[in-house]
């Protein structure tokens, strides 16, 4: 992974870990800071795993939004849609989404951010991306990333 790609990987890393532990904008600074330093690095490096042979459970209202994103991808591709621009824009919705509601703690939350970090790096490459045949694949490997949720998360 080249140098940019793990600044910006911990930088939205750090974010998102963030935004689902603070309760105030304050201490923003703070907690980003502390998040990256002690948390990131790690879940980046290592694979998903289960809760002792079982799935993770997830919060209702975040799995909303887990759900609603896949069957985005799914019609897209069984729709033949090309649209690759505005479906980007739709998991984005849903990602931010999966953020706001985010209660979890502890070891299910890492776990959770273990696949949300590179699935958001998916969407995000979906939304910049300019050629068509690199957006499909794109595509495919945002349909695998919600995959590999539904095999370690409930």
């Amino acid at each position: 992974m080249t140098n940019l790609k793990k600044v910006l990987v911990l930088g939205i890393g750090s974010f998102f870990l963030w935004s689902c532990n603070n309760p105030s904008e304050e201490t923003a600074t703070h907690q980003e800071t502390e998040v990256h330093e002690t948390h990131q690095h790690d879940m980046n490096e290592e694979p998903l795993k289960l809760n002792n042979g079982e799935k993770w459970i997830v919060n209702d209202e975040m799995k909303l939004h887990v759900q609603n994103g896949s069957m985005l991808v799914n019609n897209y591709i069984q729709e033949k849609q090309t649209d690759y621009k505005e479906l980007a824009q739709q998991l984005k919705e849903e990602n931010n989404n999966i953020v706001k509601t985010c209660t979890m703690k502890g070891e299910s939350h890492d776990e959770l951010h273990k696949w949300l970090h590179p699935h958001m790096e998916l969407v995000k490459a979906l939304e910049n991306e300019t050629d068509d045949s690199k957006a499909a694949e794109i595509v495919q490997d945002i349909q695998h990333s919600y995959q590999q949720y539904f095999l370690y998360f409930i």
